[in-house]
Formats: structure tokens, C-alpha cells, sequence
């Protein structure tokens, strides 16, 4: 897998919060300070649509993820004074109370080595003013949290000026690679929001699968729904009472032990393309988590997850025309594909 070599293994920045508990629109950002008091944030149109969870990553500069699931959880977010759940879509004027966070405990990034940043730089497929398409490898995580020390999206605003205000406008699992959108600024990551609220941008992934997938299941429909494993971990399984996750399916090459699939899903939910995998009876090779049938003895040396976005398709709304870009596979990936 590959990863940030240890030169690049920083502490997570925590951009603390003002003291004031005064209302200040969503467009200033928060300052560095020492102070411990509440913030009271009106959501400005650049950020209306957004998640609440998303939101809060914005606000709480580097604060892990966990810790932000965590005060949504004991309610210590509002949203127009009122509990809120972390998919909230938040609207224009909307007041959101922000918790503080004391990061007594978290120093300060270190500067990225000459080294990684020409590395993150070779990632880029594309790049406009407005956006950049990267290649992301597996094994690297999108944002900092709980055990990760250094996030790719924290990772890239340290490249350069430009990409300082620098978004996920998605994002992929940990083990997951290829391409993936991030804003350069609110205006496209609003326009981006959209796009993927609206289901316009597409997205195609290459998985390799355990067995032979039968010719006749190109789509696969079942509902999925989250379960908390402990704070930093959620599982993901089919359920009636889930949200709705369609994904079609075709089969790209047959190898004696495995399958080559194209997945196309025409939902957004979270590990949505490995657990209809799994649903469908044959699980994505290297994925642990949601494998439990016996392994072939050709793929048991295997150890990173067999899934990557391959290609994506959004509009560009300031050039009005349609955007696609792809990523090769990596090449232990494509290693593995030519040895079995």
C-alpha cells in the first residue's frame, strides 16, 4: 500500500476557536486563539447545503472526526438551537452553535518536505482554478483523524498557496484509490454539492471480487444502514430499513479465483460498493471488514482492498461543458491482476 513516507508524519493542526461568543457569518473564519467559549455561526451561502458533520470539520480546523461525531452526539451542536443529526443539510441563515475545543495537547504541523510535495503535486490528473482531480493512492486517508496524523486534504494545503482553501467535494475510503474532487474554493464546492446531491456526477470503479460473479446480476438495489462500532469505527449492512443504494455492476475479466468488475453506483452511501459486494456473494478481494467466506489460497497473500475509482465525470460550471478524467491503477494492483 502506499502511505506518507515519516518525514511527512506530522500532528493534525487544531485551529482553535474565539472566545467570543458573539454570531459571525460562515464566510469569516475561525481564528487561532486560546479562548474557550462558544461559537455561534450563521451559515452563509457559500456554505448552505452543506453536512453539518462537513461544516464542523471547516470550522474545527483538524479536529478528528471522531471527536466531532462525538459532540453532535451529546448534543452539544445546534442547529437553530435545536439537536441535529450529522447529514444535516444546513441552509442559508441558519445558526449553528459550535462547541469549544481545547488542543492543549496538539502541536502545531510541521512544514512538508520538499520531497512530498513534489509527490502530492505528481498526483494531480487535472487541476483548473477552481478544482483539482488526484490520483489518490490506497492506504492514504482523505482527512486527519484519530490515529492518522496527517490527512491528504491537510496534507494538500500545504502544497501551495492556491490550494490552501483547498475542500474534499467527496470522498473515498482509506484503502480505496483513484480519482478524487477537491475544491479550490467555496464558489465550485458549493456547485460541486450540488452535482453530487442532484446524482450528475458519475463515477465508475474497478473492484476485483472473490469468485465468478454471475453474468446475470448487473445491478444490485438493497439498503444500507450504519452501525457504530466503537467511536472511530462504523459497519455497514443491508437492511430494510436503511437508506436506499442501487449499483450496477458488469463484468470486465474472469480469472480462476476472482472476478474484474466495473461498479457504477448511482448512490452515495458509505462502503455502498463493498457491501453490495458482499451482498451479492462475492466480496471485494483484500477487503477484511466485510469479508467472511473462505479465501483461495491464489488471493489469501492479498492485503489491501481491490477497489478503485477509475473514472469521474462532473460539469464544470464556469467553462459549461462536461469534465471526465481517469486514473491508471496502481501497480500493485495491476501486479496482481497479470499474476493471477
Amino acid at each position: 500500500m502506499t502511505d506518507f513516507p515519516s518525514d511527512s508524519a506530522v500532528d493534525n493542526p487544531v485551529e482553535k476557536l474565539h472566545s467570543s461568543a458573539a454570531v459571525r457569518d460562515s464566510s469569516d473564519r475561525a481564528t487561532s486563539g486560546g479562548g474557550s467559549g462558544v461559537q455561534h455561526v450563521k451559515v452563509s451561502a457559500a456554505h448552505s447545503g452543506q453536512r453539518v458533520d462537513n461544516f464542523l470539520m471547516r470550522e474545527l480546523k483538524g479536529v478528528p472526526r471522531t471527536h466531532v461525531y462525538r459532540i453532535i452526539r451529546r448534543g452539544d451542536v445546534r442547529v437553530n438551537k435545536k439537536r441535529c443529526k450529522p447529514d444535516r443539510k444546513l441552509m442559508l441563515g441558519d445558526e449553528v452553535r459550535v462547541p469549544p475545543y481545547s488542543g492543549a495537547n496538539v502541536q502545531e504541523p510541521g512544514e512538508l518536505t520538499s520531497t512530498l510535495k513534489a509527490r502530492l503535486m505528481n498526483l494531480v490528473l487535472l487541476e483548473t482554478e477552481d478544482y483539482l482531480v488526484i490520483d489518490k493512492p490506497s492506504g492514504m486517508a482523505v482527512h486527519g483523524g484519530t490515529g492518522i496524523r496527517l490527512g491528504l486534504i491537510e496534507a494538500v494545503r500545504q502544497v501551495s498557496t492556491q490550494w490552501a482553501q483547498a475542500e474534499l467535494a467527496h470522498r473515498l475510503d482509506r484503502e480505496t484509490s483513484g480519482c478524487l474532487l477537491i475544491a479550490k474554493n467555496a464558489h465550485f464546492l458549493k456547485a460541486a454539492q450540488d452535482q453530487f446531491r442532484a446524482k450528475t456526477v458519475s463515477k465508475e470503479y474497478l473492484a476485483l471480487v472473490h469468485g465468478s460473479w454471475p453474468s446475470s446480476v448487473s445491478m444490485v438495489s438493497a439498503s444500507l444502514v450504519k452501525d457504530a462500532v466503537g467511536d472511530a469505527e462504523r459497519i455497514v449492512r443491508v437492511s430494510d430499513s436503511g437508506k436506499p443504494a442501487l449499483t450496477r455492476f458488469t463484468v470486465q475479466q474472469r480469472f480462476t479465483d476472482a472476478t474484474l468488475v466495473r461498479a457504477a453506483p448511482e448512490t452515495g452511501r458509505t462502503h455502498q460498493i463493498r457491501v453490495h459486494c458482499q451482498f451479492a456473494g462475492h466480496p471485494i478481494v483484500g477487503d477484511d471488514k466485510y469479508t467472511s467466506r473462505e479465501i483461495a489460497p491464489s488471493l489469501r497473500r492479498v492485503t489491501s482492498l481491490c477497489l478503485h475509482a477509475e473514472k469521474l465525470a462532473f460539469d464544470d460550471p464556469k467553462k459549461g461543458k462536461r469534465v471526465e478524467v481517469s486514473a491508471p491503477i496502481d501497480k500493485h494492483f495491476s501486479l496482481l491482476l497479470d499474476s493471477l
